[in-house]
C-alpha cells in the first residue's frame, strides 16, 4: 500500500510541474511549492488524508531542500539524459532498418517518437 501511495504521489509531483506554467511570476522552487500547496487543499478538499500526508511530507522536504541553483541542475541533467535516450533511440532505428524488418521498424519509429517526447518536456520544464 505504501508503495501505491508513493507511486501516486510522484505521479501527482509530475503533473502538478506542469501547473506551474498556469502560475504567472512563479518559477523554480516557488512555483513547486505553490503546487504542492494547491494538492493539499484539493486532498483535503476530498479528504484523502493519506494523499494529503504525503504532499505534507513532500513541501517540507521542498521547503527544507530545494534551490533554485539546484532546480535547474536537476533540470538540465533531465534534458541530457533524454538527448542521450534520443540518440540512442536514433541508432536503434537505423540498426532496425538495415535489417529491413518492416515491425521492428515501426517499434523503433515508437520508440523514438516517445523519447522525442519526453525531450521536448525536459527542455520545456528547464525554461520554466
Amino acid at each position: 500500500m505504501k508503495r501505491i501511495s508513493t507511486l501516486f504521489l510522484l505521479a501527482t509531483l509530475a503533473l502538478s510541474a506542469h501547473a506551474a506554467e498556469e502560475q504567472p511570476g512563479l518559477t523554480g522552487c516557488a512555483a513547486k511549492r505553490q503546487n504542492i500547496s494547491e494538492q493539499i487543499e484539493q486532498a483535503k478538499a476530498h479528504g484523502n488524508s493519506e494523499q494529503q500526508a504525503g504532499l505534507e511530507k513532500a513541501l517540507s522536504e521542498v521547503e527544507a531542500n530545494c534551490t533554485d541553483a539546484g532546480l535547474r541542475k536537476e533540470r538540465e541533467q533531465k534534458v541530457l539524459e533524454a538527448r542521450h535516450e534520443v540518440n540512442q533511440r536514433t541508432k536503434d532505428l537505423d540498426k532496425a532498418m538495415k535489417k529491413g524488418d518492416p515491425e521492428r521498424i515501426n517499434k523503433r519509429k515508437d520508440k523514438l517518437a516517445e523519447a522525442k517526447k519526453e525531450l521536448q518536456e525536459a527542455v520545456d520544464d528547464l525554461e520554466r
